[in-house]
């Protein structure tokens, strides 16, 4: 072993409290509670930004495609399907779904509130993993009766609808007639509720059958606004879009998910980075109380190393004697940190809802955070990494005051005694 057992007893003995040099031991103990709440909250912060950005990315992503399909010109898209068949040839490309995207006003019972519509078949909808997975009231093979729609959870609630209750939806084009132009209103009535756990979708979006949209949003028949090109892999975006231009017979516009994201999940990544370095302060202020601990035992001890130095013990033997009581320290702190953070992080949801059930206050509100549960994701290469950080910065701390206790002269240190 590096540390024999003598070096270890030594360490041991300096960092357990005594009467006289007890504030030493009370400075290691807040460093190593220090380095243990740096390290829990790293670990807590990064797991709730990673889950964050899984969350969004598999509701955003599984909801709306990874490559948006639409005419060049501000027209719907014609002889979609033999598009989409070519499209579905395309190695690495698992589903192509035409719909009719637009957004409307919902009214019901005189309140009014935007929506986004979205008209899709019935053999495309019941594709639709995410959504058919989600269904939390209804059937979907209720949408293809008349006047049949799908909405969100949040959606019925704010308005108190159950299933078969109606509310209506107005066109952003009106009507044109002798006295003028008329809004487009139909009259809709619910056929299912979906909850996909994203405050944004559960609250705005409704399906209706794809030639019900086409009518409601004035296109012509035979016609789309997009199709909707789901991957195997969706960092394939760049080559799969080229393949795609290739195949087509006619020129098209491409918006795939990480031009249409970009600012929202640059804005998650810019933030997770600065949560990182500003937690990281935590660690190395923990760090700054081991060297100045250390520093004031060698001064404490200078006595006992000088004793040492004159029995036989080597400069090796006192520097490595004064780094294991460092590094003890920084060990026990980095291992009880990530027992606390990894606990915490896997056990999130639940400690959210007890807190905001002894406080009575809601702390993670659906409307501004996006999503209706509070998401971590535990990465073992990130826990790992910020465990080696934390041991790295203890192991730094530790040498300059373990190279002034080698450096002690035995004879300055007893002349006085």
């Amino acid at each position: 072993m590096i540390f024999c057992a003598f070096e270890r007893m030594i360490a041991m003995r300096y960092l357990r409290s005594r009467r006289r040099d007890g504030f030493v031991s009370i400075i290691a103990g807040f460093s190593l509670i220090g380095i243990a709440l740096g390290v829990a909250t790293l670990i807590i912060v990064m797991s709730v930004m990673n889950g964050f950005r899984a969350e969004l990315l598999n509701r955003i992503l599984g909801l709306n495609g990874h490559i948006g399909i639409s005419a060049a010109l501000d027209r719907g898209l014609e002889d979609f399907d033999k598009i989409a068949k070519n499209i579905q040839n395309i190695p690495g490309v698992s589903r192509v779904t035409p719909i009719i995207e637009g957004q409307a006003m919902a009214t019901v019972r005189g309140e009014a509130a935007g929506v986004l519509i979205r008209g899709i078949r019935a053999k495309d909808l019941k594709k639709h993993k995410i959504l058919v997975d989600n269904i939390e009231n209804g059937s979907v093979n209720n949408l293809y009766k008349g006047g049949a729609a799908i909405v969100g959870t949040r959606f019925a609630a704010r308005y108190g609808l159950q299933i078969g209750d109606a509310f209506s939806l107005v066109a952003p084009t009106g009507r044109q007639t002798a006295f003028g132009t008329l809004p487009r209103i139909k009259r809709f009535f619910v056929a299912a509720t979906f909850e996909i756990g994203m405050f944004e979708y559960d609250s705005r979006f409704i399906y209706i059958p794809l030639n019900t949209a086409r009518k409601f949003f004035n296109y012509q028949p035979g016609t789309v606004s997009t199709l909707e090109v789901m991957l195997n892999d969706p960092d394939e975006i760049a080559a799969k879009s080229l393949a795609i231009k290739k195949v087509s017979d006619i020129q098209l516009r491409l918006l795939d998910w990480q031009n249409a994201n970009s600012g929202f999940f640059n804005a998650i990544q810019v933030e997770r980075n600065v949560m990182f370095l500003i937690l990281t302060l935590i660690i190395v202020v923990a760090a700054f109380n081991i060297i100045s601990g250390l520093i004031m035992l060698v001064k404490d001890k200078g006595r006992d190393i000088a004793i040492l130095r004159t029995i036989g013990a080597t400069k090796g033997a006192v520097t490595r004697v004064f780094l294991l009581s460092g590094m003890s320290v920084g060990l026990i702190g980095t291992a009880t940190g990530s027992v606390i953070g990894l606990v915490f992080a896997l056990n999130i949801e639940t400690i959210r809802q007890l807190i905001e059930k002894l406080s009575g206050s809601e702390i993670f509100a659906a409307e501004i955070y996006f999503l209706s549960k509070l998401p971590a994701k535990v990465d073992a290469g990130e826990v790992a990494m910020v465990i080696a950080l934390a041991l790295g910065l203890s192991f730094l701390a530790t040498i300059y005051p373990a190279w002034r206790a080698a450096k002690l002269d035995p004879v300055m240190a007893l002349r006085y005694e």
